[in-house]
């Protein structure tokens, strides 16, 4: 257990945190809506620090990053919590805990974390699989001392930590895959619980810090898959970020509380793709169906093959020092 970060005393007993966008009012011996920070007597506490739910060596695709140290590895921790509460959620067994669940896992250091990335070979670090900004003084700690080792810090998130937790953590953040859900408030009160208007903020946030950014919209059938819809992701990406930020349109299977709807069909995602293309946005993935072409990178300018991928597996790589062999042109991201 350690002391929080970012939250102020109200009152007597009470906490206001200020580590995401909900910013909880959190009464003495109750827990913030992610269901890992509690209020001791008027201090605030993360219940989570260290306490690791899983670890991984992942190849950065799966994350999914194709623009970031490609066909690389990176090292992924998780603790347990969100402040999300998607019906949807493909980890829902770690992410969706119970409000006053004991968290009994054991305990890592940042120190541990590090060591483990560098004898696994991985050239960065992920704070990934449930929601890295619910258990930012572990990520915080561990971020900094993968700097100074050499190593890239990666957050795969939601996009709901507030302005200055994220300013706090950005110099030592090289990059983030943050889900944009659908473009619709209706969409993110009934299915999220959460509010889109937060989530674009934190999303100009971190381009304003200039951390690389992917973004991720999972389609799923009936909620988010309409023509209207796809083209206010893409034209948002385009205008607010760039059209170099990297777009994955993935497909959706049914899981957790959202099981009454298929899966997305692939010309859904082909459609997805084309209207990206169709906003300027140079480079637009298909995720969660390998084999199908979506997943390869070519040249915005000369339309060469680049990057060849299968899943999650980058099969050859013709970049060199950031640029494309054959016109010379710029391929944007990290590491290329």
């Amino acid at each position: 257990m350690r002391e929080a970060m970012f939250y102020e005393r109200v009152g007597a007993t009470q906490v206001r945190c200020g580590l995401c966008r909900f910013r909880c009012l959190i009464k003495d011996g109750a827990r913030g809506i992610c269901a890992v920070r509690e209020n001791r007597g008027g201090t605030l506490f993360s219940l989570v620090y260290g306490k690791l739910c899983a670890e991984h060596v992942d190849p950065i695709e799966k994350k999914p990053l194709f623009h970031v140290l490609p066909g690389s590895q990176t090292y992924s921790i998780a603790t347990v919590g969100c402040n999300f509460h998607c019906r949807f959620c493909q980890n829902y067994t770690i992410s969706q805990l119970e409000g006053s669940a004991p968290i009994n896992l054991r305990e890592q250091t940042p120190h541990d974390i590090v060591q483990r990335a560098i004898d696994n070979n991985c050239s960065s670090i992920s704070y990934t699989y449930t929601e890295p900004t619910i258990f930012f003084e572990f990520a915080y700690d561990t971020a900094r001392l993968a700097r100074q080792a050499g190593l890239k810090n990666i957050f795969v998130t939601n996009g709901y930590i507030s302005s200055e937790a994220l300013a706090t953590i950005a110099p030592y953040l090289d990059a983030a895959n943050i889900d944009l859900k659908a473009f619709s408030e209706k969409f993110y009160r009934n299915e999220v619980h959460a509010s889109l208007a937060e989530v674009l903020a934190t999303i100009i946030d971190y381009r304003r810090q200039g951390i690389w950014l992917e973004i991720t919209t999972l389609i799923i059938p009936g909620l988010n898959d309409s023509d209207a819809d796809l083209q206010e992701i893409a034209g948002f990406i385009a205008s607010k970020l760039s059209v170099d930020t990297p777009w994955h349109v993935s497909q959706f299977y049914p899981t957790y509380l959202m099981t009454d709807r298929s899966h997305t069909p692939l010309a859904t995602l082909r459609t997805a793709r084309e209207i990206g293309r169709a906003a300027g946005l140079r480079y637009v993935y298909e995720g969660n169906v390998p084999g199908e072409d979506g997943e390869n990178t070519n040249c915005p300018a000369c339309a060469s093959l680049l990057i060849t991928r299968y899943g999650h597996t980058t099969r050859s790589n013709r970049i060199r020092n950031g640029l494309c062999p054959d016109c010379g042109a710029t391929i944007a991201g990290v590491g290329l």
